[in-house]
């Protein structure tokens, strides 16, 4: 698969404050990868760097192959970018508003109605924008990103503070644009959805990328394969049992428990994505 995004030895400072460390990856054609860590680990910046919003300090961003420094034009032609804080205008239309930056791309004969449709605003697209709610404001966000058919997407926590249905609506469109072949780069704080949209995953801790793998390979390198067996006190209530599944000895202790205990339930429990984030970095989401 062809590099879509690469990043080699980014990195950028705030003042005295080093935001992003000398971080490389890339993202393939056709996949997800999710760049996580909590607030102010450097993900946002990263974007602004691979989008030519900021200038690194040191270190390369190509985009299809395409030093974003030198040709900034021909990249933004070819990526879409929708931000967590919705920036439309709110006194026009969701149409008037995908027409509007349309004519900024120069795309010719435009008609916004079928990608309002995709994103679910097919029968409020005549709104002002300023009556829509969060939800609502995402969509178009992620409408406006589509304008250009873009080969590679940078969304930034796009499902960030949505109620369900919005969000799992957005998880959908996100999806037929990795089938269609786009790059995604997807930054967020929400370990379950990135779970269960990233072909890999990347953890960002203190600007720098603290492991990158899938999330399979996480949970089997970091993680502890659990099985939890209640059993009857005999009082009426229960006991909870840990047995380790990458142990010989659990499958003999099963047995017995069978044997001799009343089960009443067996269940597996696999480390989370937060979990693992957590025992590499010694950090939490929040700090």
């Amino acid at each position: 698969m062809e590099k879509y995004i690469e990043s080699v030895n980014l990195v950028y400072h705030y003042g005295d404050t080093l935001a992003v460390n000398d971080i490389s990856f890339n993202v393939l054609q056709g996949e997800i990868l999710g760049f996580l860590g909590p607030n102010g680990a450097g993900k946002s910046t990263t974007i602004q760097i691979l989008t030519g919003q900021l200038t690194p300090k040191s270190g390369n961003a190509k985009i299809l192959g395409i030093d974003v420094r030198k040709s900034p034009k021909d990249v933004k032609r070819r990526f879409g970018v929708c931000f967590e804080q919705p920036n439309l205008y709110d006194q026009l239309t969701a149409k008037e508003n995908l027409v509007f930056f349309a004519k900024l791309y120069q795309i010719n004969g435009f008609k916004p109605e079928h990608i309002l449709e995709k994103v679910g605003l097919g029968d409020r697209m005549n709104e002002k924008v300023a009556k829509y709610s969060k939800g609502l404001k995402q969509r178009l966000m992620l409408a406006r990103a589509l304008i250009n058919t873009p080969d590679v997407l940078f969304l930034d926590e796009p499902a960030s503070g949505l109620d369900p249905v919005s969000a799992e609506a957005l998880r959908n469109i996100i999806l037929e644009e990795k089938k269609r072949g786009a790059a995604i780069l997807l930054t967020t704080h929400d370990m379950a959805d990135a779970d269960k949209l990233s072909d890999r995953v990347a953890f960002i801790n203190g600007g720098k990328i603290a492991a990158l793998d899938t999330p399979y390979n996480l949970k089997l390198q970091f993680g502890k394969k659990l099985l939890f067996v209640d059993v009857s006190n005999g009082n009426g209530g229960k006991e909870t049992l840990q047995l380790p599944m990458d142990q010989p000895s659990s499958g003999e202790k099963l047995r017995d428990l069978f044997a001799t205990r009343q089960v009443l339930t067996v269940h597996s429990k696999e480390a989370t994505l937060e979990d693992i984030f957590i025992k590499i970095t010694g950090r939490g989401l929040a700090g």
